[in-house]
């Protein structure tokens, strides 16, 4: 009776006690963030397998979702359910997690330590907000057609645009404790070994970008066509130089002397992923060959254009791909992230080393229970923790759906100029913030930014 009611009480208490077999020293701010992220990723998860060929099948059964699959007085099914129905399903599911992670959002704003009422919510009740989110996804699904794919769709683009800023953030802030930690060790009992694999990375980094960029001019520019390509390409090449010497300048050295090429290269890889993802949402096909076009060897120009095959989606995309891969491993970090960079934690309102250094109270069965380090104040902000997962809620819906956009007159996925744009202006602005970082200690030495 008594293991009952315990696991009564991880499910309903105050506390996130769900975890504390598998990680016991783990701290009460790390476990909840993690929960959060396990829901986000089990919506993923759950995203992914709607999105599947095959699944359109089991989704038309359920009435008055597929209008190819059940009659409609009055309206004539022209859906093409093949293609839409998994598109349709993404975007009701990621409207379900949007909307939750943006109600806890609202509701944790200004919580400054777990003392508040409203962080026993934030650390506990798993069960019940397990079931709400269950409760506003089957809601969703019962969404009318109508423009609400239209609508959403350019609620992900601007959700996506500022979830790119924060993944360049945090790879920033990763590369960030990477080279401090790796440096610390080189530094440590003179040990080259850190340094050299810390040169091996930025190296490789480095060599892939370069490689990317001549793959970018070979297959995604004509020399007639393509100009935007062009532009972007050599645009971004172009910055990503400047930001790398601006990165070692001994001004720069003075005043930030954990800046480096490592931070720099990671950077300069990021920004062509983004390049490239940003291409291949041109619906000129003559300049966005497909990826298996480009290994079977077919010409681009013997492929249909997007008007003879409106209905036509290749789900296996590998920008994507690349893309979830990127947002698992965000999602990731920012869940157990610990920075020391006084300038990544002002922008993700995170606070460095805050929070009680007690250790964790031994239960009856002889395992640590998890602590509660924020009695004193809390070390992230619960609010924009959630707007976080928010706006990741929007990326993952645009990442699964290739940043198509549904058209009502067609009822097709077509790609769209605006993507392209958003994902450009995205990496621009990534660079010039990343910039920032760099240059702002010396623009102005006056300021603390250590």
């Amino acid at each position: 009776v008594g293991a009952h009611y315990g696991f009564v009480s991880c499910l309903c208490g105050s506390a996130p006690c769900l975890l504390c077999g598998c990680c016991p020293s783990s701290n009460n701010s790390t476990v909840t963030r993690l929960v959060f992220s396990f829901f986000l990723l089990l919506g993923t998860l759950v995203s992914i397998i709607m999105i599947l060929p095959g699944m359109e099948t089991q989704l038309q059964k359920i009435p008055g979702f597929c209008q190819g699959g059940s009659t409609i007085p009055g309206v004539e099914n022209q859906v093409n359910c093949d293609v839409i129905v998994g598109y349709k399903s993404v975007y009701r599911m990621c409207f379900a997690m949007a909307c939750f992670f943006f109600v806890f959002s609202a509701v944790m704003i200004r919580v400054r330590t777990s003392k508040d009422p409203r962080a026993a919510i934030q650390n506990g009740f798993w069960f019940f907000k397990f079931l709400i989110l269950v409760g506003i996804t089957v809601g969703a699904f019962f969404i009318p057609d109508g423009t609400f794919n239209n609508v959403w769709f350019y609620f992900g683009i601007v959700g996506s645009f500022m979830f790119i800023l924060i993944q360049l953030i945090l790879l920033i802030d990763f590369a960030h404790s990477w080279n401090e930690v790796w440096v610390r060790n080189s530094e440590d009992g003179d040990r080259k070994g850190w340094f050299f694999g810390l040169l091996f990375f930025t190296i490789l980094h480095y060599a892939l970008a370069f490689a990317a960029v001549v793959l970018f001019y070979l297959y995604y520019t004509k020399p007639d066509n393509c100009t935007e390509h062009k532009v972007f390409i050599s645009l971004n090449l172009i910055i990503c130089i400047i930001v790398s010497v601006v990165s070692i300048l001994p001004k720069v050295q003075e005043h930030s002397p954990q800046s480096g090429l490592l931070q720099s290269s990671l950077i300069t890889l990021y920004t062509m992923y983004v390049t490239w993802s940003a291409m291949t949402n041109n619906p000129n096909r003559a300049c966005n060959p497909s990826l298996l076009s480009l290994v079977s060897n077919i010409s681009s120009s013997a492929e249909p254009t997007p008007t003879s095959t409106p209905g036509t989606v290749q789900w296996w995309d590998a920008q994507g791909i690349v893309g979830l891969v990127i947002f698992l491993f965000c999602t990731f970090y920012a869940s157990i992230r610990s920075s020391s960079n006084t300038q990544v934690n002002k922008l993700m309102q995170t606070e460095e080393g805050k929070g009680s250094g007690v250790e964790g109270e031994v239960g009856e069965d002889g395992l640590r229970r998890v602590v509660d380090n924020e009695e004193d104040g809390v070390t992230y902000s619960y609010s924009f923790f959630h707007f976080h997962l928010f706006l990741a809620s929007l990326y993952i819906m645009m990442t699964l759906t290739n940043w198509y956009m549904p058209d009502t007159t067609t009822q097709a996925m077509l790609s769209s100029m605006p993507a392209v744009w958003v994902k450009i202006c995205s990496s621009w602005l990534g660079l010039a913030l990343y910039l920032w970082t760099l240059m702002a200690p010396v623009v102005l030495p006056n300021r603390d930014f250590s």
